[in-house]
């Protein structure tokens, strides 16, 4: 367990590393994680330099308050799906004025699941000026393992659109 944590530490690290690089500000919209990704991002000290919005939209009404989701997208397509995710980090950059946003929402079990949507299924969007990626993964594991992987696959993908802007 401690090697995990060790290699989130080091991930957000290198997150805020690169967005301070850039003089920019992320915030992120979780569910599943329930602030987990805030919380790894701000045991960084200094983090405020690059990081100062976290939103946890557990529920689909927080969802709609806080990040502007409409109630037709999640009524057509469910909390865990990729329009719903595409909305969130839109609300989040939106609401925030960050240069970037990560939103995060999945089904992390033990129950929950479907045929469609097992448990592990998790969806991700990131949103920067130019554009917003997304990106569905299914995590094997229990809750924990599930909402880690979930954690350390969102920063993941900031590093990936940051090296992508600066190439």
């Amino acid at each position: 367990m401690d090697r995990n944590d060790d290699a989130l530490a080091q991930l957000a690290a290198a997150v805020l590393a690169a967005l301070g690089a850039r003089n920019a500000q992320l915030a992120c919209a979780e569910s599943c994680t329930g602030g987990w990704i805030a919380k790894v991002l701000t045991d960084v000290a200094g983090s405020s330099a690059s990081f100062g919005w976290g939103y946890v939209c557990y529920a689909n009404a927080a969802k709609t308050a806080m990040l502007g989701v409409p109630q037709a997208l999640l009524d057509a397509h469910g909390a865990v799906s990729e329009p719903v995710v595409r909305a969130m980090a839109q609300g989040a950059r939106q609401r925030s004025g960050a240069a970037l946003a990560l939103a995060v929402s999945g089904i992390a079990g033990p129950g929950g699941g479907t045929v469609d949507k097992p448990v592990g299924t998790v969806w991700f969007a990131w949103a920067g000026p130019a554009a917003i990626r997304t990106a569905q993964q299914v995590f094997g594991g229990d809750r924990e393992a599930v909402r880690r992987a979930a954690v350390h696959r969102a920063l993941a993908g900031v590093l990936e659109l940051l090296g992508d802007a600066s190439g």
